[in-house]
């Protein structure tokens, strides 16, 4: 097991290539993301196996399993937060592609995990959608419901009767759109303490892992254990 900063390396590296070109490419950029975090690629493993080491290392409890698995995407989020942000204003433009997917992919696997331990099928493409529904956060998550942009919550989508492929386009632009406007936002923060790239990359990391804590904690609420699990 990589330690949280090797992780967070490896996961800047592996998620270089991906960038995000618009509205339009929301559904591939997702749809990777989901992929990566789910499955797993090169050193990080899939969400099930990560799954199956908490739900061990607590005996089989499973709530006390997802409770764990939270507390360690929150060191993951919070050091890939690090590494992408380290560097000055001069690789701006480089790190934030890789910040963006990055905390995107640590965050969807630690949904997925939570999932796993509550009895979902992550192949499952309802449940997929739903997992990246949370990714915007209960309060982000109702206005759209209140406002019709959303039909329903991510516990009602991931056991809905059939998949909604427009839900499903819907959710990647909004989640999408959320995590640049997230990024831009926490810029304005960053735009001093980028000259000192230690400082810049601690402020990303602790952001990055408050987030993480805020959307684990939504999802434990949101996604109600369905049946027994072997992890």
């Amino acid at each position: 097991m990589p330690s949280a900063q090797e992780f967070g390396r490896n996961l800047a590296r592996t998620l270089e290539p991906i960038r995000t070109q618009g509205p339009q490419a929301a559904g591939g950029v997702l749809r990777r993301v989901v992929e990566v975090a789910i499955d797993g690629v090169s050193k990080l493993p899939s969400a099930k196996q990560a799954a199956a080491r908490q739900l061990t290392k607590c005996a089989g409890y499973a709530d006390d399993a997802v409770e764990s698995v939270i507390e360690s995407h929150i060191l993951l989020g919070s050091a890939q937060g690090f590494v992408t942000n380290l560097g000055g204003l001069a690789t701006l433009p480089i790190a934030l592609p890789a910040n963006l997917t990055g905390i995107a992919v640590v965050q969807v696997r630690m949904v997925a995990a939570i999932a796993h331990l509550r009895g979902y099928d992550l192949d499952d493409p309802r449940v997929r959608t739903a997992l990246v529904m949370c990714l915007l956060g209960g309060e982000q998550v109702a206005k759209r419901i209140a406002t019709g942009k959303f039909p329903t919550s991510p516990l009602a989508v991931a056991t809905a009767p059939v998949f909604d492929p427009e839900l499903d386009a819907a959710v990647a632009q909004a989640v999408v759109s959320g995590l640049l406007a997230n990024v831009g936002g926490r810029n304005l923060a960053l735009l001093v303490t980028k000259r000192i790239p230690l400082i810049g990359g601690g402020v990303g990391a602790v952001m990055d892992g408050m987030s993480t804590h805020q959307i684990g904690k939504y999802a434990k609420t949101e996604l109600v254990r369905r049946r027994a699990i072997r992890a």
